[in-house]
């Protein structure tokens, strides 16, 4: 690519983040094989490409790693690249494809450029891995050759095909729906411990992006060579000149090229979509499959994707074993849903917080390395921190901080910056340092013991008086008062740090409520108790009124107001439903997040949000059963009032069709428990 080129591309790239505000642009270096221009020339580019763009650049590259060399590693260490490599599993299976002209493979020389990778000094650039779907290659075998390669995370690819060259098939062979459930199988049995993105896409929609499934919106442009603006290049798989949009970076910005027709279809969602995905259940997951995939000669794309099958027995076995499964969200819409339906959501929140994790360590900011390194030498202490409830509302300067937390946890010797915070070095899960005059950023070293910052040890065992523990109400449940990423309830106001007589009021009132329900509603008790992991104290707001809060972002804890026992139960009740829901909408859109329409509902004087509206009819169904349960004719008339609400607001979410198939059968089962009473 010539210079002139390059220095175009960066003012286009710089123009279109600044008129948006872009926080992020992705730039993938691509090819052909990348590395073919050299080391002097990626610098040159990757410089140019920085010096313009700034610090919304996410700099990549995706190569065939033959070339890769410690030079090329040093190059992409101070420019902040990150390196994809294509491999396509063990010896076999990579060297079918991936072979040299003179037909030897090139399965050595990859794993050579991956051991590199691998290094310490470079682990901060290692992207992870692409792997092309071959069906005469064992899918556990390959899952397998990738997992111990220790990649931060995996591609599977499906083979570029359309209806006119259909996917290769081979006689005996399974489907591709059945390879990759193979790979799921294994996968989730040895605890997902590296995101996967067709299985993260997967299970949670809108949440975790990918170009082969779901319904987000096109975002991507290619830029050829002479700077010719194309369209997604796999589009060169349906026809000559499929890919072509007539728009160069000379003559043409960013704005214009993405409005070109065929990549402002695929901006539409659903809409853009076939009558036969509109019409499918599963459209909100699959989003039709890949867009070249669906390309028929006779009717263009409007077409199901040529894999449609496979993603369709991929989407029913995931949900037959996952926290998706029918069974799982029908147990979970009657109201309390029984202990083995609930367990589901939890792994559902440690997904998407690694998903979280792994998007904000591509800058590689302090303690990405290390908490990557951790979680191959110590992943329970790593798997503490990150299922914490306000780690998906992390930051890249946070992942410093959960670096040293886990650190501690594991007892490892690690140095990290961490960033303070209002006076306060926060340790999520262990507690908070409380510094005075120390600068925006301090250098943390662990040790089996505890920690050090500049002159000062501390020991968790017997700690100075600056250190600030997090205090546990119960068993597996902690009082949360100091880590700053706990204002997370909107326009709630959040309690400073508690004095210990606080804290034992805490502890006291909250056993009181569980006793109370142990009473008179059990049925609640496992959702709690699998759920609940963190109380965070409300601010007196001088009026006496019960207030609670939850938030998607924040699995796992409860925001509240002190309040006696019986008052205290019926809240945890009301946001534990909340978190409920919140989790299975992360992995099984119910509605339209776009849909503008909004609801009217009993318990509000203004109509709410799609979403808002069900989480309440949720969260309200849940405490009228707590009434219908409690004894007297107070708790009976309560729970009168709340059933006829209940009744009216589900009227309202199913009429209309504001709700996709997946959330009119969840209102369904909501409605049949409700009749039932």
């Amino acid at each position: 690519m010539d210079p002139a080129v390059v220095t175009t591309i960066a003012g286009r790239i710089a123009e279109h983040a600044r008129q948006h505000h872009l926080a992020t642009v992705r730039v993938v270096l691509h090819g052909g094989e990348p590395l073919l221009a050299g080391p002097r020339r990626l610098a040159e580019i990757a410089g140019e490409l920085r010096a313009t763009v700034g610090p919304a650049l996410d700099l990549r590259m995706q190569t065939n790693g033959v070339l890769l060399t410690e030079q090329i590693c040093a190059i992409a260490r101070e420019h902040r690249i990150g390196i994809g490599v294509s491999l396509d599993g063990n010896l076999t299976a990579h060297d079918r494809h991936r072979r040299f002209a003179h037909g030897g493979g090139s399965h050595q020389h990859v794993l050579r450029a991956l051991e590199l990778l691998r290094a310490p000094a470079n682990r901060e650039i290692y992207a992870g891995l692409l792997c092309t779907i071959d069906l005469r290659n064992d899918p556990v075998e390959v899952y397998r050759a990738l997992l111990a390669e220790r990649p931060p995370r995996l591609d599977l690819l499906l083979p570029h095909a359309t209806w006119e060259t259909p996917p290769p098939a081979f006689d005996g062979a399974m489907s591709y729906g059945t390879w990759l459930s193979a790979v799921f199988r294994r996968w989730t049995a040895d605890g997902r411990t590296v995101p996967i993105r067709i299985f993260d896409a997967l299970l949670a929609p809108g949440v975790v992006g990918a170009e082969a499934v779901g319904l987000g919106p096109a975002d991507l442009v290619v830029i050829e060579t002479d700077g010719s603006y194309e369209q997604v290049d796999s589009l060169k798989v349906t026809f000559d000149g499929a890919a072509a949009t007539g728009l160069d970076v000379f003559g043409a910005t960013v704005d214009e090229v993405s409005a070109h027709p065929m990549i402002a279809i695929r901006q539409i969602g659903r809409d853009g979509l076939s009558a036969t995905c509109r019409a499918c259940p599963v459209v909100d997951r699959c989003g039709g499959g890949q867009f070249p995939h669906r390309y028929r000669a006779a009717t263009g794309f409007d077409n199901p994707s040529v894999y449609c099958a496979d993603l369709k027995e991929l989407i029913d076995y995931m949900d037959e074993r996952d926290g998706l499964a029918t069974w799982v969200r029908d147990e979970l819409a009657g109201g309390a849903g029984a202990a083995d339906a609930v367990a589901q959501l939890a792994p559902i929140h440690e997904a998407l917080a690694r998903a979280r994790m792994v998007t904000l360590g591509r800058t590689g900011p302090d303690g990405w390395a290390q908490l990557a390194a951790l979680d191959e030498s110590a992943p329970d202490a790593v798997r503490a921190v990150l299922t914490s409830p306000f780690v998906r509302r992390s930051d890249a300067s946070h992942l410093a901080n959960l670096a040293a937390a886990a650190a501690i946890r594991a007892g490892a010797a690690i140095t990290v910056r961490v960033p303070v915070r209002d006076g306060l070095l926060v340790l999520p899960t262990l507690g908070a340092l409380r510094l005075t005059g120390a600068d925006a950023v301090v250098p943390v070293r662990t040790s089996a013991a505890g920690f050090a910052v500049d002159n000062l040890t501390v020991r968790l065992d017997d700690p100075p008086p600056q250190w600030l523990p997090t205090r546990e109400l119960r068993p597996g449940i902690r009082l949360e008062d100091t880590d700053p990423l706990r204002n997370a309830y909107d326009e709630l106001t959040v309690a400073d740090r508690l004095d210990d007589d606080a804290v034992l009021a805490w502890r006291q009132r909250l056993d009181a409520a569980l006793d109370s329900l142990r009473a008179t509603a059990p049925q609640y008790l496992p959702g709690i108790t699998a759920t609940l992991r963190a109380i965070v104290p409300l601010a007196p707001d001088g009026t006496g009124t019960q207030r609670s809060g939850s938030a998607r972002t924040a699995f796992g804890a409860v925001a509240v107001t002190p309040e006696d026992p019986d008052a205290l139960a019926l809240l945890l009740v009301h946001e534990v439903q909340h978190l409920k829901l919140g989790a299975v909408l992360d992995v099984c859109p119910m509605f339209d997040p776009r849909d503008p329409r909004r609801v009217d509902v009993p318990w509000r004087a203004g109509p709410r949000p799609i979403e808002g509206a069900l989480q309440g009819t949720y969260a309200f169904l849940g405490v009228a059963d707590v009434w219908r349960r409690r004894p007297g004719p107070v708790a009976a008339a309560r729970f009168a009032a709340l059933r006829d609400e209940v009744t009216a607001a589900l009227g309202a979410l199913t009429t209309g069709e504001l709700l996709n198939p997946a959330g009119a059968r969840f209102a369904a089962r909501m409605r049949a428990i409700v009749d039932g009473w």
